[in-house]
Formats: C-alpha cells, sequence, structure tokens
C-alpha cells in the first residue's frame, strides 16, 4: 500500500499538470473510484494550486495512509516544520462534528504511531469550503497536538500562516523522511476487522517492523497449508500461539477474510465463544459497510450487511448448533476458531445439551464434536485454533489437550501443524500433549509462533505491571510503573465523580472511555455502578457519547464477560471488596444474599484474579482506578474492605486524584 496516493514539493506541484495529479491519484486507488471522490480530488488541486503559492516551500501528501484506521487523510501539508492535517469537506456549508473528530483522530494518530510525527507539533484543520468564517483559536494539548481548526476555501492558508508564526517551530522537518517514517499503528480488534473486510491486508495495518513481519510469515504459512490442504485432498489442524498482544484474533481474522473466497466456492468462517466480541464486529463491520456504500451504487441495507458479517465471523455455539440440525458438511471449509483452549470439556458439552437442548447422553467435547463437522468434507478441510494462555475465567474450559485427545481417537488422519512453543507450561499445564499422536502426522513450523507484541506503544509494559500487581510484587510493580508512567497513566480515586471528569478530560476525538467493573463488584450499586443490569455490547462499545447507553456516556458499566477481547482507549476500573489486601496476599470473596463470603476454592480464586486481570488490561491508553472510601455504618461496605487496596496502589507508585 502506498503511503500517499501523490505527494510533492510545490514546485513540483504547481509544474504538474492537474490531468498527471489526478491520473496518479486514481492508480493509486485501490477501490471503486465514485464520481463523487473523482470530483472532490477535481476540486482540492484547483483550490491547493491557487492558493499554496503563498506558502514558500510546503510539501504537500495527498490521501496519506492512517494504516490503524484503514483510512487516509485528504492532504497532510508540512510547512515551517508544523505538521498540518487537512480534512475537506467539498461544498459542505457546516462544520460537522464527525469531520471534527475524525479530523483530530488522524492527528493523534500520526502523533501516537509515527515515528517522525511523535515530538512535531500538528494541526488538524477542517476545511469546509462553503462555510462561514470561524474565529481562529489556536489551543494545544500537552503533547502538542491542536484542536481542531475550522476554515473554509478562503481562509485556510492564511490560518496556516498564522498558526506556523504562533508556533515558531526552529526544528527542521525533512519531508522525505517524514514520508518515509517509521510506521507502528496498533488498531483495536474492531478498526482492524474494519480494515481487512474492506479489503486492506494484515501487513498494512499492523505495525511496519518486526510485527508485521511476524503477522505476515504465520498467515502466509497458514496460506500454504491450506493451498496444499485443497490439492491434495487432506484434512489439516494448525495451532497457533503468541506472546500476549501479538495479534493472534488479528491473524486469524485475516486468515478468515482471506479464504472467505465466495465467487470461488470457497468459504471461511472466524468462530468465537466470546459472544459480546462477535456481536460487536457483526454489528461494526454491518455499520461501516452501510456508511462506506452510502449514497453509491452499491448502496446496501443494514440487514443486507448483517446477513454478510453474519457469515464470515459467527458464535461458536451458533455454528455448532447448526451442525446439530443435520448431519451435511458445512459450507465452510476452513474455519478459524478464537481461543480455542476454551472449548468445552465433556462433561460441561453433554450438560449444556441436556438442560439447553433437550439432548440426553452427548458423547462428545466441544473439540471432538467441531473436528467432527469439518470432517463431514469428503475431500479437505482446515481448522486454524487460536491459542491463548491465562486469561480463564469461565468454569468447564477443557484447555489445549482435549483437541489433542480427540485428534488420537478419533481423526489420526488429520495432519497437525503446531508451533515449537505449543508445549510451554502456559499452554499445556505440563501435560505431554503429543505422546498419542503418530509422528508422520505431526509438523512443528516455527512460523506459526507469533512471538513479537503488536500492542500499544502506551501499554507495552502494562501487562507486566499487572501481574506484578496481582502477584503481589510491590518492589517489581513500582519499578515497572516508573517506566510506564509517562507512556501510560494510572490514577486512582476515591471519588467516582472524579474518575469521570479524570477520562472526559484525557479522551480526546473519537477515543473510547467507559466505566468497567468485576461481574462479582455488587456493593459498588450505591456509587452507581450496577453490574447485574446488563448491558447491549454492542450499542455499549458502538454509539457515541450521546447515547445514554453507550460506554461513553459513563452510566453502563461493563464487566470481564462483555469487554475480554475488546478494548477501550481510557477506562475506569472500579474496584469492589470481593477481591481485598490483606498484608502480602490477597483475599478473595463473593456476595450471598446479604453478606460477602469465602471463596474456597482455588479454581474459583484463580477465575477472580483472572477477571481483575482482563478488567486491568483493557485501557490502551490509561486508566483511572475508583476505590470506594467505603461506609462504616454499612457491614458489606466497611472502609476497612478498600483502604488496603488504595494503600497498595500508591505503593506501587500509583497516583492519586
Amino acid at each position: 500500500m502506498s503511503r500517499a496516493y501523490y505527494s510533492a514539493t510545490l514546485e513540483k506541484f504547481q509544474n504538474d499538470r492537474d490531468d498527471l495529479i489526478l491520473g496518479e491519484l486514481t492508480r493509486n486507488h485501490q477501490f471503486a473510484l465514485e464520481d463523487l471522490q473523482r470530483n472532490a480530488w477535481i476540486y482540492q488541486v484547483h483550490i491547493l494550486k491557487n492558493t499554496l503559492t503563498e506558502l514558500p516551500g510546503c510539501y504537500l501528501a495527498f490521501e496519506y495512509a492512517i494504516p490503524r484506521m484503514g483510512k487516509r487523510v485528504d492532504i497532510v501539508l508540512l510547512y515551517q516544520g508544523v505538521i498540518f492535517v487537512l480534512e475537506f469537506k467539498v461544498g459542505e456549508k457546516s462544520y460537522t462534528n464527525s469531520a471534527i473528530e475524525q479530523s483530530l483522530d488522524y492527528a493523534v494518530d500520526l502523533k501516537n504511531f509515527h515515528e517522525e510525527s511523535h515530538s512535531r507539533a500538528i494541526v488538524p484543520i477542517v476545511v469546509a469550503t462553503e462555510a462561514f468564517d470561524c474565529e481562529l483559536e489556536i489551543q494545544s494539548y500537552p503533547d502538542r497536538v491542536f484542536s481542531p481548526v475550522r476554515s473554509n476555501q478562503s481562509n485556510f492558508v492564511s490560518h496556516i500562516k498564522l498558526i506556523s508564526a504562533e508556533i515558531n517551530e526552529d526544528k527542521h522537518l525533512d519531508p522525505v523522511q517524514w514520508i518515509e517514517s517509521i510506521y507502528k499503528p496498533t488498531p483495536t480488534i474492531i478498526e482492524a476487522a474494519q480494515a481487512l473486510y474492506k479489503g486492506h491486508n494484515v501487513k498494512e495495518i499492523s505495525r511496519s517492523d518486526s510485527g508485521a513481519i511476524n503477522l505476515g510469515v504465520t498467515s502466509d504459512t497458514i496460506n500454504e497449508i491450506i493451498n496444499s490442504s485443497k490439492e491434495n485432498n487432506r484434512k489439516s489442524i494448525c495451532f497457533i500461539t503468541g506472546v500476549p498482544g501479538a495479534g493472534k484474533t488479528l491473524a486469524g481474522l485475516n486468515i478468515a477474510n482471506e479464504r472467505h473466497n465466495v465467487d470461488e466456492g470457497e468459504h471461511a468462517v472466524f468462530l468465537s465463544g466470546n459472544g459480546p466480541l462477535v456481536e460487536v464486529l457483526q454489528e461494526a463491520l454491518a455499520r461501516n459497510e452501510v456508511a462506506e456504500k452510502k449514497g453509491t451504487a452499491q448502496q446496501i441495507s443494514k440487514n443486507q450487511a448483517l446477513t454478510k458479517t453474519k457469515a464470515f465471523i459467527q458464535n461458536i455455539h451458533h455454528f455448532r448448533d447448526d451442525a446439530l440440525q443435520n448431519d451435511k458438511p458445512p459450507i465452510e471449509r476452513v474455519a478459524v476458531f478464537d481461543e480455542a483452549q476454551r472449548a468445552w470439556t465433556l462433561e460441561q458439552t453433554r450438560s449444556f445439551m441436556a438442560r439447553k437442548k433437550g439432548i440426553q447422553g452427548f458423547d462428545m467435547s466441544e473439540p471432538e464434536f467441531l473436528i467432527s463437522v469439518l470432517d463431514r468434507h469428503s475431500d479437505w478441510a482446515t481448522i486454524i485454533c487460536l491459542i491463548g494462555g491465562g486469561q480463564e475465567i469461565n468454569t468447564g474450559e477443557a484447555g489445549l489437550s482435549e483437541w489433542f485427545s480427540a485428534i488420537q481417537r478419533d481423526y489420526p488422519h488429520w495432519d497437525v501443524y503446531v508451533s515449537k512453543k505449543l508445549t510451554d507450561q502456559e499452554y499445556t499445564n505440563g501435560e505431554n500433549i503429543y505422546s498419542s499422536l503418530n509422528d508422520n502426522q505431526l509438523t512443528v513450523r516455527d512460523e506459526l509462533h507469533l512471538s513479537v507484541s503488536v500492542r500499544s506503544y502506551r501499554s507495552e509494559k502494562l501487562a507486566a505491571f499487572v501481574k506484578a500487581f496481582l502477584d503481589g510484587n510491590t518492589l517489581e510493580a513500582r519499578t515497572i510503573y516508573a517506566q510506564l508512567k509517562d507512556d501510560y497513566p494510572i490514577v486512582v480515586t476515591r471519588n467516582i465523580d472524579d474518575a469521570k471528569k479524570w477520562l472526559r478530560s484525557q479522551a480526546r476525538g473519537g477515543e473510547g472511555l467507559g466505566i468497567i467493573a468485576s461481574s462479582g463488584a455488587y456493593r459498588l450499586r450505591p456509587y452507581g455502578i450496577h453490574v447485574k443490569s446488563a448491558i447491549d455490547p454492542k450499542t455499549w462499545f458502538l454509539n457515541d457519547r450521546s447515547d445514554i447507553r453507550s460506554a461513553g456516556f459513563l452510566e453502563d458499566v461493563a464487566t470481564e464477560f462483555d469487554i475480554q477481547g475488546l478494548e477501550l482507549d481510557w477506562a475506569c476500573v472500579a474496584w469492589d471488596a470481593n477481591l481485598r489486601k490483606l498484608d502480602d496476599y490477597w483475599e478473595f470473596k463473593s456476595f450471598r444474599g446479604t453478606e460477602w463470603q469465602n471463596i474456597n476454592d482455588e479454581i474459583r480464586r484463580r477465575y477472580l484474579l483472572n477477571a481483575y486481570r482482563v478488567l486491568l488490561t483493557r485501557a490502551r491508553q490509561g486508566m483511572v482506578i475508583f476505590i470506594p472510601e467505603g461506609d462504616e455504618s454499612d457491614r458489606t461496605r466497611k472502609p476497612d474492605f478498600y483502604n488496603p487496596v488504595f494503600q497498595y496502589f500508591m505503593e506501587c507508585g500509583v497516583a492519586c486524584i
């Protein structure tokens, strides 16, 4: 993907013919070119050629890529050491909130992920060509991203001159170096799914360093295995592992998208047992497609778009239920199972089938049944299992060993491909998972392990901090946080209103914010946090802040079950008395009836600790921890239940607001 469709010095831009510029823009445009876009380019070239002579020495780039979003900035203008992000709205008579938010999002993205932009002043400008004049306000955030400027075709150049003079940048900005800068985007799973669904490649939207190479190599290896299975009429199952944040889900979505070739009769599906994740991704893809195609010849209804997205991303339990209705092969030849280690045991599956489906004596675990469904094909099929470790929050999960037991018992004709890391303790809990496989059945491919994290540069150390914190290692947590705090702020408060105020002060543009809490946090209700009040994940994650049901309205709260696998930019983690600090240990509690009761079962304790691990790692850019002061008159909210946790955060170096 070309970084910019067209870029040039002012001198070259003025000398190039209009039809040459338009031809280069059209040639680099990967998608169907609508008249609306073509006419906008013609108008922009005309305006810029008539006005930019007032900005000698400037450099401009048309349609500059913002890979994380799968989008492009209309114009990036480099002038006197300042980066101007121009979002043109040709024919617009007003400055819409969506355009203002979009321009700020682009500027923040460049600041965060574009290496040559990290220390630079970045000014987003909305150029609504027919809009009224607005008073110029020059306001900067602490990181030198400026508040969006409202301009029209008559005054945007004068605004650029005034802003440049005000900033008075003394550091030279080399345009070639800037254009070719390393770009390390870290898309949210929603942004990644939208970009892939639109036709972008995983290499285009992931970090342009070893992280992208790693993802690309893994995707290429899986495609090689699929093609070999197809050509040789073989059935294969692949297990992908990875370090935390390496992009296993991103790799899975990319594979499912690449192999979903309906026109060639090849169908692929991304399957997940994470209901909220599936619902949110299906809805996000549908909304995005409707918006992208609105007003074009390909205009599509919401229901039509949802029908398509539900063929691409499905709830694994719905896929299973459909396969129970008949014994015919599914339409899909390639199935990607997200978090495959969390598939159900025989006991959990049998219990569910009896209780919910009226099927007595069901005799297959979920892994065994899912392999059996793809095995119905007489020629070829491929299963890709994405394997994670350490975030189990549900009972009845089978773990990795059940997949291999099922293969050994009933599917010796399946070829098994694994990474060399699959036998690590975090995946196998010490079990020898290969012992029952035939030697010629197993192939080890190093490329099936994602060894490089593609997480946000802000949160690269967050997982280590959270681990040290939950392990009770104060010194290590304090040391890590000292390295983390400049890029990833964490603060603690005893006041929920102060927590909300902090969130709103941090979020810019379309950045997501919300309140999250443990599903067992029943005594946060006096503070307006109702964990028993179910949310609609689609509405909570995707609707804008003006909707009272949205995350950004800061009223409804999501639990670990709603948010696992998804992220916010800024989060308030509300802490309740179900996880308490006692000297060097944690106390585990469950609220029953009118009292807190001890949790003695080790598995339930691990689930509760992992629930807080999930909550503490959901924010991409920073978080505030709300710990109530408690109430001496309420035996379920004694201050002693909360104060030690608050003190522990302080001992780890986290500041109080």
